[in-house]
């Protein structure tokens, strides 16, 4: 199993409270564990104005102010911009399909700055990781859904739409969604 690129979708049961009613995007998945970023939570208070004040990066007047999201629990003070596949930086970019790619240099914060970065993005501190077989776990106690990617829902729809978005995706509604795992 491979969920690289793809969307996981807390479920109403969700343990963790930085996870509550989350939607991640899945950026790297393999037998060493697992890598995404969540897209549905603003970090409080927090925009890319104010990050790139914090890192000494000049602001030119063609960038768009974005707000800056909490990419999950491990590493707050690093960096995350999830985008569409269209922009590369020259030092480093994870191509993670045909549709979406994630860079973690300073390069694109500067870009960004002067109005040069990727149209489609989502800036976020920290991100989401599990180790080997973790997430695969958490998946088979049924704390996860599944789906396929999409870039309207990670980059165009509200933040507070996309839990339920993602879950219209997979033809679920929250209002009959059981935290319950049957098996037969």
């Amino acid at each position: 199993m491979d969920l690289t690129g793809k969307l996981l979708i807390a479920m109403p049961a969700m343990g963790d409270d930085r996870f509550a009613q989350s939607v991640v995007f899945i950026c790297a998945h393999s037998p060493e564990g697992a890598m995404g970023l969540i897209v549905n939570k603003r970090a409080d208070d927090l925009r890319l104005a104010d990050l790139l004040e914090q890192l000494d990066i000049a602001q030119g007047r063609d960038m768009t102010n974005l707000p800056v999201h909490f990419g999950g629990p491990v590493e707050h003070g690093r960096g995350f911009v999830l985008h569409d596949y269209g922009y590369h930086s020259a030092i480093s970019t994870l191509d993670v399909n045909d549709e979406f790619a994630m860079t973690a240099t300073m390069d694109i914060l500067e870009d960004l700055a002067l109005g040069r970065g990727p149209l489609r993005n989502i800036v976020a501190l920290g991100y989401a990781g599990w180790g080997p077989g973790q997430l695969e776990s958490e998946l088979s106690q049924n704390a996860w859904l599944t789906v396929e990617a999409d870039k309207e829902i990670v980059f165009s729809h509200a933040d507070a739409n996309k839990w339920e978005s993602a879950l219209q995706k997979l033809g679920v509604s929250s209002v009959t969604l059981s935290s319950e795992a049957g098996r037969a």
